[in-house]
């Protein structure tokens, strides 16, 4: 095998190389700019759709209830199209995932109802579930082994992009609102339109996105898993080495996914709650205190992407340099510890601006790592299965988180004044980071080693 370049990652990329990163890094980008209009436009939709005010509890915990079917949508679509890259190909279902998740999207502007605007969110997130494994694999099987590590943080990195996008998406959507030029409430609809935008995606994917070269080899030598979807489970389950890091894997990114959607999801629920306190205590006029608080939730999110982006790059450099395992041991002991401070201790628009950046940093860093040490779990022909299935079990669990933090937001802290039970509710839950910890006891170390391909 030849050694790893020792010039800049940047620079071992071929046109092709780059070709491949931006078009995977695009899908990526506009799959988390779904995921973040979703967070912000879903309790605006469900007060118009409902009838009901934010701060109603049942609003609060529908939305819980919603999000957990999005992520149930965005877990079954990960087992099933990660093992169809597998078995078909990488860049062919990427392409198919874009078009699922841009029409879906579009269709949630039409939502009359509660359980029509779940039904559209659950089929989003049956495309948007796929987009990882599928651009993680196509990055990771096409670019030198020495711009690996680097090129799949970066794929993390921007990812944050889309979510800043979201951000200045919905300061603008809500500037219209403001100027009449949308009728007020309806802003939520014409941020679902904006995330149609991606099918325009397919025009490259489809014509000059090829399949991995190790992916083709493969396929002449028939090497391929055989039984279309069950194939390549049946494979990964059947041997001992590959079993073993399907358990460390989906462990480790079940952890991270559910401390970000079924906690760190909700900090917009109770920013809307604290602001609106605050701001009235310092005696603003009732018709300013919506805009005031729409403002400061937007600012605060911005924020949240930025330490977010800084946590991957932190994060990547340490993997990089220490080892993937210490780099994981750093990141949850410190997701546990800033989330938990974040919700017990933000009370006013001033501590969220420094609190948001670092619990971004915390809990979004880790991702960086999904990219980098999925992949290097498994072979070839079983990647794309087994980075799905790591990454997308997890929606299964963050659902189950979602639904949980809904039943103790309501039944187990309801009881509390608002915004007590929002706090309450998410400081139970970061236990979840412990679970992270303890499986990094088993989990190999791939710092410095080679794909695995057989």
């Amino acid at each position: 095998m030849q050694a790893p370049s020792q010039a800049p990652w940047w620079r071992q990329l071929s046109g092709y190389h780059w070709f491949v990163f931006l078009v995977a890094s695009a899908a990526w980008f506009f799959d988390c700019l779904d995921q973040r209009l979703f967070s912000l436009a879903r309790i605006p939709a469900l007060v118009s759709l409902m009838h009901l005010p934010a701060s109603d509890p049942s609003v609060q915990a529908f939305g819980k209830v919603v999000t957990a079917w999005f992520l149930v949508g965005w877990g079954i679509g990960g087992m099933i199209f990660g093992a169809l890259g597998d078995r078909y190909g990488r860049a062919r279902m990427l392409t198919l995932t874009i078009l699922i998740y841009s029409f879906f999207t579009g269709l949630s502007y039409f939502s009359v109802g509660r359980v029509d605007f779940t039904v559209f969110r659950f089929l989003t997130g049956i495309g948007v579930g796929g987009v990882f494994g599928l651009a993680v694999a196509l990055i990771a099987e096409t670019v030198p082994s020495g711009a690996r590590v680097q090129a799949l943080g970066t794929l993390q990195v921007l990812s944050t992009i889309g979510n800043l996008t979201a951000g200045f998406a919905k300061m603008w959507i809500d500037s219209l609102e403001v100027g009449k030029v949308i009728a007020p409430g309806e802003g939520w609809r014409w941020m679902f339109l904006i995330g149609a935008l991606p099918a325009c995606m397919v025009i490259l994917t489809r014509n000059y996105l090829r399949e991995p070269e190790t992916w083709l080899r493969l396929k002449e030598s028939g090497q391929l898993p055989a039984g279309g979807i069950f194939g390549p489970y049946l494979s990964l389950l059947s041997d001992r080495r590959w079993r073993g890091n399907l358990i460390v894997g989906a462990c480790l990114a079940s952890t991270g996914v559910v401390g970000l959607w079924a906690i760190g999801e909700y900090a917009p629920d109770l920013q809307k709650t604290v602001f609106k306190t605050y701001y009235e205590g310092m005696g603003l006029a009732p018709e300013a205190v919506g805009p005031a608080v729409n403002k400061a939730i937007a600012n605060a999110y911005l924020l949240n992407m930025v330490g977010a982006g800084i946590g991957m790059t932190l994060f990547t450099r340490v993997a990089n340099s220490l080892g993937r395992r210490r780099a994981f041991a750093f990141g949850f002991s410190a997701a546990m510890l800033v989330t938990f401070g974040v919700y017990w201790k933000m009370d006013s628009p001033n501590d969220a601006y420094w609190m948001m950046p670092l619990m971004g940093a915390a809990q979004l860093g880790v991702f960086a790592g999904f990219a980098i040490y999925l992949p290097e779990l498994f072979p070839s022909r079983l990647r794309s299965t087994g980075t799905s299935f790591c990454y997308n079990l997890g929606r299964f669990a963050a659902a189950g988180g979602s639904f949980f933090s809904s039943v103790l937001t309501k039944d187990v802290f309801g009881a509390y004044a608002p915004p007590a039970p929002y706090r309450y509710s998410a400081m139970a839950m970061c236990v979840i980071f412990a679970v992270g910890l303890v499986t990094l006891c088993f989990a190999p170390e791939t710092k410095g080693q080679p794909l695995p391909e057989e």
